[in-house]
């Protein structure tokens, strides 16, 4: 058998968390692996419940934090080394940029048979100034030399590090999609969606478009409520948007939803307010979301291959989402959903009043997102891609 160390940044709500939980919980009996997490910062969403659902009970190091912290990274770092020590693994695993770079910096020092790297999207740009934007993509390029392997979750990411950014050489970067339990987003949904919408408020006739996921700059919510006031001047019918989420841009999608004249409410402090634009906080149930959901879309600057979209579609609903990182990778344009360009407001809210307007249409996109993303990002899949990867090298260095 044998050993995995996996460092992830931090458990927190989105694609990677379920991506490193799974591969943690599903690798045996070939893989014995044990779990590294850095601490989250306050204002986000915790999921340690998606470990704590597959019985894992993952190794907090709490110097290990999204900011940077030298102090704190240093300690992270003779923490991690000391753990490699004790565990003796024959691969250590990172996810992410932070837990990347000192988790392989670890590894490295400790002579680790094999060091792999997953990238769960990238902060190359749309996060930081260009200066310290181009720090980053050098200190990637001199880890990269420290790294065997260098796991993509889509084709175009794949691309981007290796033509646009030139973090490794193609052979050194291999394509591996993110792999979920999707199972669960497909069942009982008039149950699911007739709890979401009495919880919430939502009449059982309102058409309800929502965004999921952290309310942070980069995920561009002001373009969500720009869009949201074009379809409210262009439609008379019962149209209700809802975010999902919660995060530091909270006060200022408020004041923007005053400046477009959209009643704003949130549901913490107002629960059941009827008002055009509701942020929900944080949703464990995302599946009772997805049902009474009837349109899901992305208005994001930047991402990797986000988790909102395919278990949009593992729900049988059509997506509308800006074209950055991996989404041309799972969302067919005209086929599962639409894809405009990042800052197109006006397709982007025709694309949504097609759907409105056209229930048909609406059912027809959900059942093919469904069958893509069901054959494509299924758990099985990924844990045998996985499997595959590391075998394939673990092999050739015993030759």
């Amino acid at each position: 058998m044998y050993k995995i160390l996996r460092i992830h940044n931090r458990l927190i709500v989105g694609g990677p968390s379920h991506n490193v939980t799974l591969l943690t919980a599903y690798l045996s009996p070939e893989f014995e692996t044990r779990l590294l997490v850095g601490k989250k910062d306050p204002a986000e969403k915790d999921a340690a419940y998606i470990a704590q659902r597959l019985g894992l009970k993952p190794i907090e190091i709490a110097e290990m934090r999204r900011s940077i912290l030298p102090f704190n990274d240093i300690i992270a770092y003779f923490k991690i080394k000391k753990i490699i020590r004790e565990f003796k693994p024959d691969i250590v695993h990172t996810h992410a940029s932070k837990s990347g770079a000192i988790g392989r910096l670890a590894a490295k020092s400790c002579d680790v048979p094999l060091i792999v790297h997953t990238f769960h999207g990238n902060v190359f740009h749309s996060y930081f100034n260009g200066f310290l934007t181009s720090l980053i993509i050098r200190i990637e390029r001199f880890l990269a030399k420290k790294t065997d392997a260098i796991v993509a979750i889509s084709d175009s990411q794949r691309k981007e590090l290796t033509d646009v950014y030139k973090i490794a050489p193609p052979e050194k970067i291999f394509t591996i999609p993110l792999g979920f339990n999707l199972e669960k987003f497909s069942v009982d949904q008039d149950t699911k969606k007739e709890l979401f919408r009495n919880k919430y408020g939502f009449d059982k006739n309102d058409i309800v478009v929502g965004i999921i996921g952290r309310l942070v700059p980069v995920k561009n919510h002001e373009m969500f409520l720009e869009v949201a006031a074009l379809i409210k001047a262009n439609s008379n019918k019962n149209i209700r948007f809802v975010i999902i989420g919660d995060g530091e841009s909270r006060p200022l999608i408020e004041k923007k939803a005053a400046a477009l004249n959209l009643s704003y409410s949130y549901f913490v402090t107002n629960p059941k307010v009827k008002s055009d634009v509701l942020v929900t906080s944080w949703e464990t149930e995302i599946d009772e979301a997805l049902a009474g959901i009837d349109i899901i879309v992305l208005t994001s600057h930047n991402e990797g291959t986000p988790v909102s979209l395919i278990e949009a579609q593992a729900a049988y609903k059509p997506v509308v989402s800006t074209n950055v990182g991996g989404i041309e990778d799972i969302v067919q344009h005209g086929e599962t959903g639409f894809i405009t360009e990042a800052g197109d407001t006006a397709s982007f809210a025709q694309h949504i009043l097609t759907l409105i307007d056209t229930p048909q249409l609406r059912d027809e996109m959900g059942k093919k997102g469904y069958e893509n993303v069901i054959k494509r990002y299924s758990k099985q899949r990924l844990i045998t891609d996985m499997k595959h990867l590391y075998l394939s090298f673990l092999e050739e260095k015993e030759q």
